[in-house]
């Protein structure tokens, strides 16, 4: 069964960083992503890392967040940089269902509980 697990959600103010881990157990597959769901807001996908070692990114983010995985580790990581109040959101890394990284959650095989950045203008 795989499983998922965030760490280092924060509290932080506006142009500051945060790098966000998920470590990974028991996937064999070669796409990961990075959701997130804002208050009153659906789940948003952010960021995918597939097999060839290449991120993608939504616009919101695009320039400003990095995507990267440790595979001797099995941890993926988010560097998260000049954020802003909209980052605002609980952070969800999730294991995809096939080798091609689709961003909807049925593509999802797998989630973490999530870990909470908050960001203060």
């Amino acid at each position: 069964q795989v499983h998922l697990v965030e760490s280092g959600g924060d509290s932080v103010q506006a142009g500051g960083s945060l790098e966000l881990s998920c470590v990974v157990v028991n996937y064999d597959g070669s796409c990961l992503a990075w959701f997130r769901q804002a208050p009153g807001k659906g789940r948003e996908w952010i960021s995918s890392k597939d097999a060839s070692g290449e991120g993608t990114y939504s616009d919101a983010v695009w320039g400003r967040f990095t995507i990267a995985k440790d595979n001797a580790k099995n941890i993926l990581y988010l560097q998260m940089n000049n954020l802003k109040p909209e980052d605002t959101a609980a952070y969800y890394c999730a294991a995809g269902r096939s080798p091609t990284c689709f961003r909807s959650d049925y593509a999802q095989s797998a989630w973490g509980r999530g870990t909470q950045v908050t960001v203060s203008s």
